[in-house]
């Protein structure tokens, strides 16, 4: 099982541009719990899951509509990457390593 707990800066290429953020994390078990903040504001991880070094988790954003984003990630060491799903609007790339 990968080491998870910290933060880490993240980048997803979206069609708004990159959008950069910082996912905070903190492994409880199987689960974890943790907040995703950017520039479109902070908001708190929901339904967050660890299956070995995949995590997955939920985040409903209200900005620029609002919407719940599906996310997919694989960490290895201090890299993790993985995709933000946004529904209708398809599935975007995120890439980040870990900071603390």
């Amino acid at each position: 099982m990968a080491e998870i707990d910290g933060s880490w800066d993240t980048v997803t290429k979206t069609p708004l541009g990159e959008q950069q953020a910082t996912l905070t994390i903190r492994q409880e078990g199987s689960s974890f719990t943790g907040s995703y903040s950017g520039a479109m504001g902070s908001v708190d991880i929901e339904d967050g899951q660890v299956e070995g070094d995949t995590l997955r988790w939920k985040v409903s954003v209200t900005v620029p509509m609002p919407l719940t984003l599906d996310c997919t990630a694989r960490i290895e060491g201090d890299t993790i990457t993985g995709d933000v799903g946004a529904g209708a609007f398809g599935s975007f790339p995120m890439t980040g390593t870990r900071v603390g």
